[in-house]
């Protein structure tokens, strides 16, 4: 059974974390260099940026983990090391400097930069903050990796559960950032996640890759997809389960939980949307198959002209359809249905792919709420999927018009 429990990415056995200010940020008291440290060898897997255009830390990460395994990973805010001639550089001399205040190979260090494409950055601020990352590392400091990784973001994003595999209590918990360029393929988000269960490095893979196509490869805020960004695990066996070697219950309730943090992670991501004042869920049911469902939710919440009339509370369903029809999914639009529903009621607006009658007054109450469901029936397949978004505001234009500046 999952139980969700405090600690994000140092909840599981052996991992510890930290995040202070070291010179990439003006502001003195934002955190923007943090740490992850497992005390044990992890098995390691990730899944990166669609972004032919990619950081260089995307690179030096994938040969680093080639091997499936790393230690710790390390991660900057403020400077995405992006469109830089010294790119591979700075992120390959990090990793060396952290290895050796760590005491442990370089090829075992996850790296990642987040912030501005294509300003100039120096080894200045690692060189000086390294030493001090390290001297911070604590049980507690997830908290603080969580804050050294933000950008634009408003809000933290971590989430941690337990579960059992093979009789043994098991850990996975993890910290996200993201707000803006979100519009996964995968990923396109920050997301480093940690686990004390014992998994193969080829299944940890396996399990990752299934996991994106229903967590992050599920949500968008602005259909622009990033440069530098990645979702690793690592799992470094503490727990003391036998290890996962093929599929079974123990991958399946790993698996399970998993999908319990991410799709957690999913909806803070959502709902801190650069300029967001709600969270849209789309939860589509009854289509032909899984790939129809995936399609259709993730157009919906897509939509621009959806996302401006959540932001304003119009009941338009028009646009649901509309974004369901040119989404390419495989539907029979004469058996879509559509209901809006949130904390405040429900109201069916759509029925047999035609309106209804509906009350205005009362689907304006149902759409003015933080969080908002769009729950879109399909037909009678067997299909179904769940996409996150958030709604359109004046702010996310205030916001990108002078990010650089």
């Amino acid at each position: 059974m999952i139980k969700y429990t405090d600690g994000g990415v140092c909840a599981a056995k052996g991992f510890k974390g930290a995040g202070i200010h070291c010179g990439f940020r003006k502001n003195q008291s934002k955190k923007d260099l943090a740490l992850i440290y497992s005390e044990a060898p992890c098995s390691a897997a990730a899944v990166y940026t669609q972004n032919l255009v990619q950081g260089a830390p995307i690179a030096v990460t994938k040969k680093h983990l080639a091997n499936g395994t790393a230690k710790a990973v390390i991660c900057n805010s403020g400077n995405a090391n992006t469109c830089n001639a010294n790119g591979t550089y700075i992120a390959e001399t990090t990793c060396e400097l952290l290895a050796k205040e760590l005491g442990i190979s370089a090829d075992d260090i996850i790296v990642a930069s987040t912030g501005v494409i294509g300003v100039e950055m120096t080894m200045a601020p690692f060189e000086a903050g390294i030493a001090p990352l390290v001297a911070a590392l604590g049980e507690d400091g997830s908290a603080d990796v969580n804050e050294a990784i933000m950008t634009t973001d408003t809000k933290p994003k971590q989430c941690a559960v337990s579960f059992t595999a093979g009789g043994r209590e098991c850990h996975i918990g993890g910290v996200a950032k993201g707000s803006g360029m979100i519009h996964p393929n995968m990923a396109t988000m920050l997301v480093f996640v940690t686990s004390d269960c014992a998994i193969s490095p080829e299944m940890l893979q396996t399990a990752l890759s299934a996991d994106v196509q229903d967590s992050f490869n599920m949500i968008s805020v602005d259909g622009d997809t990033s440069t530098n960004d990645m979702v690793t695990v690592m799992c470094n066996g503490l727990a003391g389960n036998e290890t996962i070697t093929a599929p079974g219950a123990d991958y399946d309730a790993f698996c399970e939980a998993l999908a319990a943090v991410t799709q957690q992670l999913c909806r803070g991501i959502a709902a801190d949307g650069e300029g967001a004042s709600k969270l849209l869920t789309c939860a589509v049911s009854g289509a032909v198959d899984k790939a129809a469902a995936r399609t259709s939710a993730k157009s919906v919440i897509c939509s621009a002209l959806l996302k401006a009339a959540m932001f304003g509370a119009d009941a338009n369903w028009g646009r649901v359809l509309c974004a369901i029809g040119y989404s390419g999914a495989d539907v029979d639009v004469s058996k879509i249905g559509v209901t809006f529903k949130s904390a405040a009621g429900s109201v069916e607006v759509c029925k047999d792919g035609s309106g209804v009658p509906f009350s205005e007054e009362e689907a304006k109450k149902v759409l003015s709420e933080s969080e908002i469901d769009i729950i879109v029936t399909a037909g009678d397949g067997p299909g179904s999927a769940t996409a996150w978004g958030c709604d359109l505001t004046y702010e996310y234009v205030h916001i990108n018009g002078d990010y650089r500046t």
